[in-house]
């Protein structure tokens, strides 16, 4: 029986980064575990997505990787994981990685961890789940992504409320903070929230 907290990991598995990035999740990956939790991942042997899962092992924690098969058969999954499923494509691998988490971060990443992360917060706003979300912005990384949500939310694409759904911590420690302090018995989101209407409809004189 599952009693750890899992945190699903999101990040890049390019070994071509700057530096900062690879040290900010390998921080994240060696607190998250001194701290309780556990880590859900890609599975990757590669970049961020390593550098965090090595870390994690290394300090007490388990690592359980999900990959799809075409990305298996490339042979560049790791066998430090506790479990390693293998999925037959990216949507059913989103799925199980979901399954198996209670926390979402999303560190550094490319198309992958944008469109992953973004599911995330949908399902969190149609009340499927009330993980917490987390970007971890690391060196501003995502302040242009975090200026198109203002955008969203300012031009009524989206309600007020969805600003919620998710965090922007600067630090691996304050991720982890949010992580630790996180209301997981909270209600899910309302269809009012959803859909409530962010400012007056105008009035027409005539």
């Amino acid at each position: 029986m599952q009693t750890k907290k899992r945190v699903c990991i999101f990040c890049s598995s390019c070994n071509y980064l700057e530096k900062s990035y690879y040290d900010a999740a390998e921080e994240f990956g060696k607190l998250i575990a001194q701290n309780g939790f556990d880590m859900v991942y890609g599975g990757s042997s590669l970049g961020m997505m390593w550098a965090c899962a090595k870390e994690v092992k290394k300090n007490g924690g388990e690592i359980i990787g999900v990959m799809p098969k075409k990305l298996h058969d490339m042979g560049v999954y790791t066998d430090e994981c506790i479990n390693l499923t293998v999925t037959p494509c990216m949507r059913t691998r989103k799925a199980k990685m979901d399954e198996l988490s209670d926390c979402v971060v999303a560190l550094a990443g490319g198309f992958g961890t944008l469109e992953e992360i973004s599911e995330m917060i949908v399902q969190k706003q149609l009340g499927y789940n009330n993980k917490p979300v987390v970007f971890l912005n690391t060196n501003g990384f995502y302040n242009k992504l975090i200026e198109f949500f203002e955008n969203i939310i300012s031009e009524n694409f989206a309600n007020a409320c969805a600003s919620k759904l998710y965090y922007i911590a600067h630090t691996p420690k304050e991720a982890v903070n949010y992580l630790i302090n996180y209301n997981y018995s909270a209600p899910s989101v309302t269809k009012e929230e959803i859909y409530a209407r962010k400012h007056p409809k105008p009035q027409i004189n005539i």
